[in-house]
């Protein structure tokens, strides 16, 4: 057995003696002064507990012991990575655009969790080779490479799925212009408007539009709603088009034609796009021809030459 074996049934078996380790310590008894929720808790049973059937004494469930000391870490794990790795605000901007709550602890512990889940992966491959005999200096990188590929897959994901929903809001915004320019001109308020915009419609861009009419309800003014939306998104079209409205409600101009132009121009700002995009692929699309399909040409053309030449044939 080599010392690489060794090492990975070293590793094995002190993780076991590890986790049994701390269940025993998890279930010992507490020296420390008890919590301040244990401590006010009997003088408000009334509220945290009316029955009267919780019991305040230790844990004594190792399994119970374990789950609850593994969050502990884990949320102390959490904080500590979004306190490490800073940008939050990047972090949260990203998650408004995804359409995802704006947690940037949680996003953390989820990334955190990737690369954990990428290292173990790492240490099952190095454990593997170290089976096999086929351990190297080289391998040992494996599990670094699969944390950082974790926490980075993690990432783009995010930034991956934000795109793809500023996009789509793109897309929709034009269309939801002129659905509210339409409502407008059939004599419908703007509130009304956008209520029914949101009501009606299915897609992102009306779902942003629900959170409106919810804000609006529940006390803020609809220029406020409407901003803290663009604010929220920072789409550049439709942060124009919010303040075009806004503009138009405090001047009291007529919403229906800046709602009309407002769309014209979103059109022809998606046309752009559109046709941007066209070209990036029209530059990826030549790849495979200059890489793939014109060396494997000139390979046709010329390989059954040379083979004439090398036979003596011609």
């Amino acid at each position: 057995m080599s010392s690489a074996t060794d090492v990975a049934i070293a590793l094995l078996l002190g993780g076991a003696f590890g986790t049994g380790a701390w269940a025993l310590l998890m279930v010992l008894p507490r020296w420390a002064a008890p919590s301040l929720a244990r401590r006010v808790a009997p003088y408000v049973r009334d509220v945290t507990d009316p029955a009267g059937t919780t019991v305040w004494t230790a844990v004594a469930d190792p399994g119970a012991a374990i789950a609850g000391g593994a969050s502990a870490v884990w949320r102390a794990a959490q904080r500590r990575a979004t306190a490490l790795l800073g940008g939050a605000d990047g972090i949260a901007r990203r998650l408004t655009q995804a359409g995802k709550p704006a947690d940037v602890t949680a996003f953390r512990g989820s990334q955190l969790a990737w690369a954990l889940a990428g290292f173990a992966a790492g240490v099952v491959v190095v454990i593997g080779f170290a089976l096999t005999g086929a351990l190297t200096g080289q391998s040992l990188v494996v599990p670094v490479l699969g944390a950082v590929a974790g926490a980075v897959g993690t990432d783009l994901l995010l930034t991956s799925r934000a795109r793809v929903r500023m996009d789509r809001i793109g897309d929709e915004l034009p269309t939801v212009l002129e659905f509210l320019a339409l409502c407008l001109a059939a004599g419908e308020g703007i509130f009304d408007s956008v209520a029914r915009v949101a009501e009606l419609g299915s897609g992102e861009l009306t779902g942003e539009l629900r959170r409106v009419v919810l804000d609006v309800r529940t006390g803020d003014t609809l220029p406020d709603a409407l901003l803290a939306m663009s604010r929220r998104l920072q789409a550049p079209a439709l942060g124009r088009a919010v303040e075009h409205v806004v503009a138009a409600i405090d001047r009291g101009s007529p919403l229906a034609g800046a709602l009309q132009a407002q769309a014209v121009d979103a059109r022809e700002d998606a046309k752009r796009r559109l046709i941007e995009q066209a070209g990036r692929k029209e530059i990826l699309m030549l790849l495979p021809l200059v890489f793939g399909l014109l060396p494997l040409s000139v390979l046709f053309a010329v390989f059954p030459g040379i083979v004439m030449l090398r036979l003596g044939i011609g």
